[in-house]
């Protein structure tokens, strides 16, 4: 086993570091989130860790991990009356991004529970993972029905699998964590509030911290263990801090007056829900606790708010994470005197300078702006081996990939104007692919997926994992006198178990191709295009689509935004797009024809929808509308789903937009009959809009 870099080496990273002691301090404050861009030491710090972390007593041959003191009565190992103790390190289990639902939860062999009744179960990664840390890493990028499991044994402490009435459970308490870089999009909201404190992470920009990064870095990298040993005393002191703040923990009181800065804030921020009140209520015991203290002060709440509510605070992916702090302090300031209106008599420090403030342990557990060796959370010299800084450079695009983006400066040439800002977003009506896919599991075209409803049987492809009960029956019962059948049990063979073939929902590549010529430049002409697309890029979000942006104006077309699950990076280039010149249509039209051709080699079970917003008029060079034409065929030959909005406005309309619709073999729609509530806003796919005279419409 490889040495794990220390934990007490991290440089920086202040507020990750703390989030994750907080968390070994007390589990129940529901795990992290790690938000930052690649290269921050994300998984370093979560895999350091798991060191700090007191060794686990166990029942001995437990598969499950039961504690000797209490063990779980519902173990499937169990039960565990007569079996002798044991003591482990604490684990940390990886989740792949790839891993199957099995993997995850576990495996039941339904061949031996149909003819023997047995729950023959094989353990997975929760059970692992119980009383440890479970890490995942792109946690943005796991399958929603994954994810659903993961954050739902999280929330109850139990993992339960369940096939064809065959069920089993087990206990599966662990630390969460999530690492994501935002560039390769967002979790959905609701999945977001699972988890219990967010943290964002960035690159430093001081030189010095850069440069003890890459100092400790080599070191660690040339001799792991001497490394690692250089810095066992701080291990050592920081694994005590740890099990003497769990030991404090049950002592911590929070008292009313704290109870109600949290209730305030929360709902000054204005959260959905209870949960931030509780998981701010359990951080802010646990900061105190890190802190020696038993008492829950205002600092603790504070800190504890910074952790506990950025992420709660997004109402769509197009908002920044974040608090505003002189908000946060007014609402706390606002409890504070609802509590107490006068200071109490005898107060002559005000501020909270004296022991119990600022001082050296008054801190509320949080890290202090300096790196002197007497910081009450870590150690001058707990740093990390990325040193990244927890703040954000103003102006700095991190969550955009750094593929050139149109210019939102001044016009680049004649006629160009600058950018305008998009109306406001609306619900769009369903747009889809026609036929059925076999694409990664979404929300927006028929598909072959894992879950759904059942639609049919097929043989087992390897293991089985969804087994159809009554094909798997009509498939032994012929054979149940031949196999000697004398009981009642049904006698079943491996060749009778039938899969069950499922239908859901896939998500698509959605790439929308803008018209930013001059045609469109009237300000609020292009204001109301935008607040289109801002919307059909909101309704990618929610169906858990990729997408892409391809522009063209002037001579040429580019490709704004290369296909990506970053919707929010879409938004930005979108926010920027300026407008003017000539309309190269054919040239954006054949732009997104080899945008696709790149993506079908690397994701060829993902199926295209193609959004072209334009007026559908073409100018510059020889024969724009005829070459414009033939480009369009291309679409219509390899039978690519696309969707024309026409933003053609005024009371004389030339239609070409539906003309350009009928030459890619799909539909057209106004910005009007986009709209979800609209009259003509009907939920249909692709095909069944595509008849001859809505061609002709």
């Amino acid at each position: 086993m490889s040495t794990p870099y220390p934990f007490t080496a991290l440089v920086g990273q202040d507020d990750l570091r703390l989030a994750l002691l907080l968390n070994a301090v007390s589990p129940a404050v529901g795990g992290v989130l790690v938000r930052g861009e690649k290269g921050t030491a994300k998984s370093t710090a979560v895999r350091a860790l798991s060191a700090l972390l007191p060794e686990v007593p166990v029942v001995a041959g437990c598969r499950f991990s039961c504690d000797p003191a209490a063990p779980d009565p519902n173990c499937p190992d169990g039960p565990h009356e007569s079996a002798g103790a044991t003591a482990r390190p604490a684990r940390m289990v990886e989740l792949p991004v790839g891993a199957s639902e099995d993997r995850l939860v576990g495996a039941l062999d339904i061949e031996r529970a149909l003819a023997e009744g047995v729950k023959a179960f094989e353990p997975g990664l929760l059970a692992d993972a119980h009383r440890g840390i479970l890490y995942v890493d792109e946690v943005n990028l796991l399958h929603d029905h994954l994810v659903d499991l993961l954050l739902d044994a999280a929330a109850m402490g139990a993992s339960y699998v369940e096939r064809e009435g065959v069920s089993v459970r087990h206990a599966a308490r662990f630390l969460l964590v999530g690492t994501m870089n935002p560039e390769e999009g967002e979790l959905r909201p609701q999945l977001l509030d699972r988890f219990g404190l967010t943290v964002e992470v960035a690159a430093s920009r001081e030189t010095d911290q850069r440069v003890e990064v890459v100092r400790r870095r080599l070191a660690y990298d040339d001799d792991p263990e001497g490394f690692a040993g250089r810095w066992s005393e701080d291990e050592s002191a920081l694994r005590d801090r740890v099990v003497a703040a769990r030991a404090l923990l049950p002592r911590v009181v929070l008292g009313d007056g704290a109870l109600r800065q949290i209730a305030a804030t929360c709902a000054a921020f204005e959260v959905d829900g209870m949960r931030a009140d509780i998981v701010m209520a359990r951080t802010a015991t646990a900061l105190a606790a890190w802190a020696g203290r038993t008492d829950v002060l205002s600092e603790d709440v504070r800190q504890a708010a910074l952790l506990a509510l950025p992420h709660r605070r997004r109402r769509n992916p197009f908002d920044a994470p974040g608090l505003d702090e002189d908000r946060l302090d007014e609402a706390l300031e606002d409890a504070r005197e609802d509590e107490e209106p006068e200071p109490p008599e005898g107060d002559d420090d005000p501020d909270g300078g004296g022991p119990d403030g600022d001082g050296p342990d008054g801190g509320g557990g949080q890290p202090p702006a300096g790196d002197g060796p007497d910081s009450p959370e870590l150690p001058a010299q707990n740093q990390g081996p990325d040193a990244p800084e927890a703040q954000d450079t103003p102006g700095d695009d991190s969550s955009a990939p750094q593929e050139p983006a149109p210019t939102a400066g001044a016009p680049s040439g004649p006629g160009e104007q600058q950018a305008v800002r998009a109306a406001e977003p609306f619900r769009t009506r369903m747009l889809s692919v026609p036929g059925i896919g076999e694409g990664a599991a979404g929300r927006r075209s028929r598909a072959r997926t894992e879950h759904g409803r059942t639609t049919g049987s097929r043989r087992p492809r390897g293991a089985l994992t969804k087994l159809h009960l009554a094909a798997t029956v009509q498939a032994a019962a012929p054979h149940q006198k031949a196999r000697g059948r004398s009981g009642a049990g049904l006698v079943v063979r491996r060749d009778d178990l039938r899969q069950a073939t499922r239908e859901g929902r896939e998500g698509n590549l959605v790439l929308f191709v803008v018209d930013a010529s001059g045609s469109m430049a009237a300000r609020q002409r292009m204001s109301a295009v935008k607040g289109a697309v801002l919307s059909l890029l909101l309704d990618a979000y929610q169906r858990r689509d990729k997408v892409g942006l391809v522009t063209f104006r002037g001579t040429e077309a580019e490709v704004a935004l290369p296909p990506t699950s970053s919707v929010d990076a879409a938004a930005a280039r979108l926010e920027k797009l300026p407008t003017g010149g000539r309309t190269p249509l054919a040239a954006g039209l054949l732009k997104a024809h080899d945008v696709l051709r790149v993506e079908r080699l690397r994701d060829a079970a993902r199926r295209p929808l193609v959004v072209v917003v334009t007026d559908g008029r073409a100018t510059g060079g020889v024969e724009p509308v005829a070459r414009a034409g033939r480009a369009a065929g291309l679409f219509a030959a390899d039978g690519v789903a696309s969707v024309v909005v026409d933003c053609e406005s005024g009371y004389v309309r030339l239609g070409l937009a539906g003309q350009l619709a009928g030459e890619l073999g799909g539909t057209v729609v106004t910005l009007d009959e986009l709209r979800a509530d609209s009259i003509a806003g009907l939920v249909k796919d692709v095909q069944g809009m595509n008849s001859p005279s809505r061609r002709a419409a």
